[in-house]
């Protein structure tokens, strides 16, 4: 099934597989009634994202208009489920979400895509057999391991005769945090964070979280078209520049987001460059101090500030 749709991004972000990663094996079966298989809607979507930061998300785009979308459906669930977790697969229903398939460029269902630190990694489009869906699923991992994302995904439903759960137990020191979060309510969940972050200044996890909850908040009612109109006319406008690398960088594309802001730190002066120096800053922590990109855009930052 085919269909199409703007604002296309770039899904090859994070497609920098370290060499020699070990492979990502599944793991062990999934428990009787365990399932790592979740429906997401346009209201939850943006929770799915955040929890890549801790563990591989595989967005699946179907349609139940589309042939074989039911049994392909099954074939994705049953390999997802056998890798107890080290991933979550996502499945979105682009009838009732429409615009997840828009901010994804998607043009045409199935649309398997993976995601690393909210970040999109290409996968497949179409049916795939089962081998195929492995091989696939296990060079994601490579990726995601390449960038330090290891976590485990807890069980959607657990195990029917209530054995333990064998995921990772949640931080209750988020609880607040993610609360508010999966209600959409991001002022509540930064300001958690910052809490946080004030009793331990040193907490990484809590940064990267605070981050990547003041990016969502700064993006979440954003006109992608409307703001990069308003940036063009006004290159000079710092609010009108930011607002644009948010959207390039929430949409996969790191290295636009970098550049724009370091032009703009090369522009201004006073006040409104070390707004746009904490911002790049910011970007720094959601992409992760690991990734090659990180290390070029600091770099240039230097250059242009000294």
């Amino acid at each position: 099934m085919s269909f199409s749709r703007p604002g296309a991004v770039d899904l090859s972000a994070l497609k920098n597989t370290a060499p020699g990663a070990p492979a990502g094996a599944p793991g062990a079966p999934a428990p009787a009634g365990a399932s790592w298989v979740l429906d997401v809607t346009e209201q939850n979507f943006q929770e799915v994202l955040q929890s890549s930061l801790d563990h591989v998300v595989v967005l699946a785009l179907w349609s139940s208009r589309a042939p074989q979308g039911d049994a392909f459906n099954r074939t994705l669930a049953d390999v997802a489920n056998s890798y107890g977790g080290r991933l979550l697969l996502a499945r979105v229903d682009v009838d009732t979400s429409p615009q997840i398939a828009q901010m994804l460029g998607a043009q045409g269902v199935p649309f398997v895509v993976g995601v690393v630190k909210g970040q999109p990694v290409p996968l497949f489009q179409g049916t795939a057999e089962e081998a195929q869906v492995r091989q696939y699923l296990d060079e994601l991992l490579r990726v995601a391991q390449a960038n330090g994302v290891t976590g485990t995904a807890a069980p959607v439903g657990g195990p029917a005769d209530g054995a333990a759960d064998e995921g990772p137990v949640e931080d209750p020191r988020f609880a607040a945090a993610d609360d508010a979060f999966a209600e959409g309510d991001y002022a509540t969940a930064i300001a958690e964070y910052e809490k946080l972050l004030a009793s331990n200044p040193a907490d990484t996890e809590a940064s990267e979280r605070l981050a990547g909850a003041r990016l969502l908040h700064r993006t979440a009612d954003a006109d992608l078209t409307a703001a990069r109109d308003a940036a063009a006319q006004n290159p000079d406008d710092v609010d009108a520049q930011l607002l644009v690398a948010d959207l390039d960088l929430s949409g996969g594309h790191v290295d636009d987001a970098f550049g724009r802001l370091i032009d703009l730190v090369r522009r201004t002066a006073g006040d409104e460059r070390e707004r746009v120096r904490a911002r790049l800053v910011e970007m720094f922590t959601i992409v992760g101090p690991d990734d090659p990109r990180v290390g070029q855009a600091r770099r240039k930052l230097a250059s242009a500030l000294f």
